[in-house]
């Protein structure tokens, strides 16, 4: 997913991942901030229950001190796996997507994520990462 007003170029693609071993809100993923970068576009957050209990996931975002709830209290299956989005999730630079369990030690929780910069990377800068 590409803004047509603003150029933009996929700086990285990567998955962030998170074990919710305990029941506070835990950072999944924060969105680069800097000049070069303009925003990230989530296109997967896979929910994972391991314990053999259903559970529930709180999921949000976080910009300075605003929090924006996506999923409240979210039913997990027990030993079950859900899609949590149906469509893409963009993040602008420095917003934080948290996740909060209600019993620990229950999910697993991993999101795709392209990342989209400003500026052009050449083969060249690419070789020096």
């Amino acid at each position: 997913m590409l803004v047509t007003s603003i150029p933009q170029y996929i700086q990285g693609l990567t998955n962030a991942k998170v074990d919710l071993t305990t029941t506070d809100a835990t950072v999944l993923y924060t969105a680069p901030s800097g000049a070069d970068f303009n925003a990230s576009v989530v296109s997967s957050i896979i929910v994972s229950e391991d314990s053999g209990n259903a559970d529930t996931l709180t999921l949000t975002i976080t910009n300075g001190s605003d929090v924006f709830s996506l999923f409240k209290v979210k039913a997990v299956g027990a030993n079950g796996t859900i899609e949590l989005l149906t469509r893409d999730l963009v993040l602008q630079s420095g917003e934080i997507l948290k996740a909060t369990a209600a019993t620990a030690n229950r999910l697993h929780v991993v999101a795709s994520i392209q990342e989209l910069s400003k500026t052009r990377v050449t083969t060249s800068a690419l070789s020096q990462i």
